[in-house]
Formats: structure tokens, sequence, C-alpha cells
């Protein structure tokens, strides 16, 4: 009996190999990647599971992370670097939104229950890693999933971090992870340099297409940090991929931003908030809905659609925020519907909504507020004053033409 099974086990695995070196399996196998087709996407935490930690191994650990620090097994980074042979971990640090990725305030400094270590937060009294904070600790580990968007502050977090551990001379790791609306679209104004903050680390446009790794390289580079930098790469993401085709569980990195759909729609509709616009926090639809008071929705999504916006559907239907802007209150609102994911420029729709809104109620909308997100004086007097959005857009050319050449620099996939 116990033959039989082997016999039929080798005459399965014979045939697995055959099918799996067949070159016309192997070529479907590579279209299926070009096109984008959901892959198996190994992270770089998941490579250095891989590698059995062999980079860490007898180095002192801080761990630069949060909730959305999972493997493939969906074990935490934290306790696979507390577990993991000849690696000593030393203490964690969270950024917004803290190690459980719940808290909308201010983040205080605590222990972890798991492991007794110290979570020093860095959206507290600090957003920079004390020289007090880093004693003792020789390696600094960044693992968080970013949004792919200039002014999500993860990616302002790790900017300080490995300015911090250039200073000390402590080496920095990040382990990389997909950027969840892809490698290959550039979007945005570039970030004018003298509007630096904590939600404007560097000068780039909005949407950046890099992962948070290759994104590590260029501020290493570009912003002459001068850290001892090293990228544990992923293993099968490509550029073209948007988050649904890693086969990776989405994780919501931060309180709101709850889909893949409205990541892709978040870099667009978050720049308006400042403006008098609920971009839908305090519903069961963040960044995919957007409203006001003041707002008939019916009218809204009729001038939207009549854009002819690529990807997009712009449908009317009422909101009331439970918190945040407006809470309470009843708000006319717009829906947006998603086609072709990579056709969507939810920057540009971003602007259109704003020309939008500024043609119907001039008086209820402040769009120079908008300069904190989109951090480029040009383009928001190009709105304030009523330029067409493709113009706006077209003026952007130059600048990304120049990032564009830039960011190939530090690709590390295809």
């Amino acid at each position: 009996m116990l033959r039989n099974h082997r016999s039929s086990f080798s005459f399965f695995l014979s045939l697995t190999l055959l099918v799996f070196s067949s070159p016309a399996i192997a070529a479907k196998a590579k279209n299926a990647a070009r096109k984008g087709r959901p892959g198996r996407v190994q992270t770089g935490l998941d490579f250095l599971e891989i590698q059995k930690f062999a980079p860490l191994k007898g180095k002192h650990v801080g761990l630069i992370t949060n909730h959305t620090g999972l493997d493939a097994q969906e074990k935490t980074t934290i306790d696979r670097l507390a577990h993991a042979p000849g690696v000593t971990l030393v203490a964690l640090f969270s950024p917004e939104h803290g190690l459980a990725g719940k808290m909308d305030d201010k983040v205080t400094s605590t222990k972890d229950p798991s492991t007794g270590l110290p979570v020093y937060s860095l959206y507290g009294e600090t957003k920079r890693p004390t020289d007090e904070m880093l004693n003792g600790i020789d390696a600094l580990v960044f693992d968080i999933q970013d949004a792919g968007v200039r002014f999500y502050t993860y990616t302002t977090t790790m900017g300080y971090c490995m300015e911090a551990a250039a200073k000390k001379g402590i080496a920095f790791y990040v382990l990389d992870r997909p950027n969840p609306i892809g490698g290959e679209i550039v979007e945005g104004p570039m970030l004018d340099d003298d509007k630096r903050d904590f939600v404007a680390y560097f000068p780039l446009p909005v949407r950046y297409a890099l992962t948070i790794g290759e994104l590590a390289q260029l501020y290493n580079t570009e912003n002459k940090i001068g850290a001892d930098l090293h990228v544990i790469q992923m293993r099968n993401w490509h550029r073209n991929y948007f988050y649904d085709s890693t086969g990776l569980r989405w994780v919501p990195p931060s309180p709101n931003l709850r889909t893949t759909k409205g990541a892709i729609l978040y870099p667009g509709l978050e720049i308006l908030q400042n403006a008098g616009i609920s971009v839908g926090r305090g519903t069961e639809a963040p960044f995919e809905i957007f409203g006001a008071p003041w707002m008939n929705g019916e009218d809204v999504a009729s001038a939207l659609n009549a854009k002819h916006l690529p990807g997009l559907k712009f449908v009317a239907q009422l909101l009331i925020p439970v918190s945040g802007l407006y809470a309470g209150q009843r708000c006319g609102g717009v829906s947006i519907k998603i086609g072709e994911k990579s056709a969507v420029r939810s920057i540009r729709m971003g602007l259109e909504i704003a020309a939008v809104l500024k043609k119907l109620y001039p008086d209820k909308v402040d769009l120079a507020k908008t300069i904190t997100l989109l951090g480029n004086a040009a383009t928001v007097e190009e709105l304030r004053i009523g330029a067409p959005p493709e113009k706006i857009v077209a003026d952007w050319k130059d600048d990304l033409a120049a990032y564009e050449k830039t960011r190939r620099k530090y690709f590390l996939y295809k």
C-alpha cells in the first residue's frame, strides 16, 4: 500500500515538473505577471525569514513597525525578530497611529505586552528617535506598509530614523513592501523645497511610484543622509501591480485607509479636506465618498461625469459623518466608483472636483488651504484663480520628467 502511494506521488511530481517546465506554461506565467494578474509576492520580511535572519545575526536591533508588519503566516515582525536566533531585539518604535494602528491623536510611549520591550512613540513628544532611545542599538529595522503617497507620514518617520541612524553610525535595514498603488504611475506637483514638513519630507510628486525600499534609497542619496542602508527586497513584485495583484491580504495601514479602492482614491481626495470638504472620514467608506452640508450631490456628480475621467464614475449619495469634519451633519455627497484601476489619475480627479466645487460654490471652498498637502504654491494659485485642471497637469510636465530620470536610478524591480 505504501509503495503504491509512493508510486502515485512520484508520478504526480514528475507530471508537475513536466507541466511547469513547459515553455508554453512558463510564457503564460510571464504574461500573467506582465498583465498584473495576482501573483505570490514575498515581502522583505518573508525573504529575511528565508535567509534565516542572517543579515541581522549578532546585532542589537531597534524595530520601527506597527500592525502592518506581518509575514506570510501573519506572524508579526516583532514576534519573528524577538525569536530569531542570534538576533537581540532591544526596543520598538511606533509611527503615527501607534503600534496597533488605531489612534488618531498623539501617541504616548509604552511597553509591548508580548515582549516587555519599550515602545518609543515617534508621534508624540518627539517625531525623531533621541540618542537615549538608541542606546545599545547597532541596527534599526523598518517594516511598515506605506500608502505610496508623499504626505503619508510613515515615510517621513522613515526619513527621520535614517537621519538618526546615520548620525549614530547605526546600520539601517528596510524590509520592503509593495507600493499599494503601483510602481508605474507618477502624478501630482513636486513639493516646493521650502514646504518641507512632517507631511512633506522631501521634494517628490504626490504619487511617487516607488516601494518603501526604493524610496529609502532615494532619500539616502538625494537628501544626502549617508546612512548605512540595506534594503531586504521582495520577491515576485512587479511595477504594474496594485495591491490586489500581490496575493497579500490588505491590512489597513491607518484607521481610515480601509480598502485598496480607498488607497487608489486617497491621494486626490485627501488634498481637499483642508478646503472644507468631507472626504468620508467618519463614514463607512472613507476616501470613496466626499461631501458637505452645502453640496448638492446630483449637481456635482453630473458635472464630474461630464468630464469623462478615465476609470471613474460619480454617483450622488447622502452622507452623515459620525466623526471628523461635519460630524453629525447631513451632507450632500458623491460616491466614487472605479473601473480600470490603471486608468485612474486620482490627483487629476482631485483637481477636477476642486474646480467643479469652486464653480458651483465659490464662497464655500477655500482652495488656498490645499497647500498643506499639495505642497506646491504654483499649483494652488492656479486652482485658486480657476485655471483648467488639464492646464495645471500640463504645467507639471517638466518637473515630472526630471523626477522620472531620478527615480529610475533607484529601481529594484521591473
